[in-house]
């Protein structure tokens, strides 16, 4: 185990952090509108000058329908009619019958219903945005025994690079020298650094531990696995759902008929001497303002607001009624391990003495020795150590050993925190049967292990495990009693741990050692399978497999920017619960 000293690394900004008026400009439109519109309403009510109040509908109409009218005249110039051409002339021909407050109103919802649209393809671009944040943008280009910092797209392959303690490896590669261990969660979302050396793969916008590399790269900056991630979140977010796509193809004749009926109501009543010119424009103005799309627009999403609120106060935050939608018809879950299923914490569940030694002095020594690291292992050990009420002594002249583990002097001794492997390639004492046999029975059950020894002699071994959520059997047998036909376990981490825990949760399929593309393959399989598909997911990693399922779902405490971004809805506590609940209101 190599203590890491984590830096803060550069992350994607949250959208917490904006200023309140930037997350809220896409409702500037409608708010600016409406509000202009409320008040020519109450002017004229209220028995104000007609100018007065004809300027505040004046001022609602331009704000309001400035994007409609550029949108309609381009589609015009196409030969084409759509929504927003037939809304502004039922706007216009409601004015024009003296119901202007009345097509102030279409143009209002119509203008909410744009902002709801832009607003939903700003949080695509964020999430592709905050993708492209993760992997650096230079790199320490090592050619003709020269060292210098170039831009990560003037790398080829073939080229070193050296990457840092702490720093972000700056493109796909393989390790040509040194050792070190990485936290490549972002990518793969295995639940602890991955011990890397000679011919290892690497990945773009991975964190370096504490021990220095050269990578030789294997992939441009534009083919890297997280550039790859970008655009597969991209094209998912482009897709439009079957709804949309039924309604444009609607619109296609729908609106064509309107104004065609519309053109005969006003001029053949009149040339037939059934109806005088300005009673037969009354009627097409009427025919045109009752036929615009609102009313059909609105009646569903009333339904859907109330359903979207109702799950909100429930800790489901769900982004839109076509997600809402898409709910009631899944018929298998996909789920990510880390942080999904499991905490995302490894906590200690084997604290072994060999003989000699006792729990108490193993944690002292090892507590001691991991004072100051941030390694998720050495949080976990130093929480076990506080929770038996034990308060190691600060360690000294600590030694990193690149890889393999750390090394300090505690009270005159010298103490060794590492893997297994590590005793076997020299470091400290040489490993012996108990020893071997203690780590082999631990990795069996899926744990991580950490061996400590003092001066020549083994202390004891701890199991690490990332754990379970106490919820998720509860949850998954909630999940069938709905309909739902299966649950799958999707991770890039080992197959044996993810065994393990599948096994223990109850899950019906477990695929594991998965790259961000595998998942989105194992998705579309499931997806041939049982149809509609939901995937739960908190990682950068799973960010193109949540845009690419029917539904994608995001652990909101936890989970990252990307992942929130991509996702159709959010666990805002993390409560696996909720999932049918979701499903079930929905419905």
């Amino acid at each position: 185990m190599t203590s890491i000293a984590s830096p803060i690394a550069a992350t994607p900004a949250s959208s917490h952090s904006q200023p309140l008026l930037a997350r809220f400009s896409w409702l500037a439109v409608p708010a600016l509108s409406g509000a202009a519109l409320a008040v020519g309403f109450a002017l004229e009510t209220s028995g104000a000058p007609a100018w007065a109040w004809l300027i505040a509908y004046a001022i609602c109409f331009v704000v309001a329908g400035a994007h409609p009218v550029l949108e309609g005249l381009g589609q015009l110039l196409k030969l084409r009619l759509d929504i927003d051409f037939l809304m502004i002339v039922a706007a216009l021909g409601a004015a024009a019958i003296g119901e202007v407050a009345e097509g102030g109103l279409l143009l209002v919802l119509f203008a909410i219903g744009h902002a709801l649209e832009d607003h939903a393809m700003g949080s695509a671009r964020s999430a592709i945005k905050a993708l492209g944040q993760i992997a650096p943008r230079t790199a320490h280009l090592r050619r003709d025994g020269i060292e210098r910092e170039v831009p990560v797209e003037e790398l080829r392959i073939g080229d070193l690079v050296t990457v840092r303690p702490a720093e972000r490896v700056p493109a796909d590669g393989a390790v040509s020298q040194g050792t070190s261990e990485i936290d490549q969660s972002p990518i793969t979302g295995e639940s602890v650094p991955v011990p890397k050396s000679l011919g290892d793969p690497v990945f773009a916008g991975s964190l370096n531990g504490d021990g220095g590399l050269i990578i030789e790269v294997r992939k441009l900056a534009s083919e890297s696995t997280m550039a790859r991630m970008a655009r597969l979140v991209a094209e998912a977010e482009a897709q439009k759902a079957p709804t949309q796509r039924t309604a444009e193809k609607f619109t296609r004749v729908y609106v064509p008929c309107v104004v065609v009926a519309t053109i005969l109501v006003a001029v053949v009543p009149p040339q037939l001497g059934w109806l005088s010119g300005s009673e037969a424009f009354l009627r097409a103005m009427t025919l045109l303002v009752g036929a615009s799309p609102c009313a059909l627009g609105l009646s569903t999403p009333a339904a859907m607001l109330a359903a979207i609120a109702r799950g909100a106060r429930q800790g489901v935050l769900i982004k839109g009624g076509a997600s809402l939608e898409r709910l009631a018809d899944v018929h298998a879950v996909a789920m990510d391990k880390t942080g999904t299923i499991t905490t995302g914490r490894p906590t200690v569940l084997d604290v072994i003495a060999l003989p000699g030694s006792s729990e108490q002095e193993l944690l002292e020594l090892t507590a001691a020795v991991e004072t100051l690291s941030t390694h998720p292992i050495a949080n976990a050990i130093r929480a076990e150590a506080a929770k038996r009420g034990i308060r190691p002594n600060a360690a000294v002249e600590a030694t990193q050993k690149k890889g393999k583990g750390i090394a300090a002097n505690v009270d005159g001794k010298r103490v060794i925190v590492a893997s297994p492997r590590s005793f076997e390639e020299g470091e400290g004492p040489r490993a012996n049967t108990q020893m071997r046999e203690e780590a082999a029975r631990l990795e069996a059950l899926g744990r991580t292990v950490v061996v400590v020894t003092c001066d020549d002699r083994f202390v004891g071994l701890f199991g690490v495990q990332d754990r379970p959520r106490k919820e998720a059997k509860e949850a998954f047998a909630a999940l069938r009693a709905t309909g739902v036909k299966a649950v799958a376990m999707l991770t890039g981490d080992n197959r044996k741990v993810a065994e393990l825990i599948g096994r223990e949760v109850g899950v019906d399929e477990i695929e594991a050692e998965l790259l961000p593309e595998a998942k989105i393959a194992s998705v579309k399989a499931l997806q041939k399978r049982y149809g509609v598909v939901a995937m739960i997911g908190d990682g950068v990693n799973d960010a193109p497999a949540l845009a690419s399922a029917d539904v994608g779902i995001a652990m909101g405490a936890g989970g990252t920017d990307v992942a929130l971004e991509a996702a159709d809805a959010a666990l805002m506590n993390d409560d696996l619960r909720k999932l049918p609940f979701a499903i079930g209101l929905s419905r």
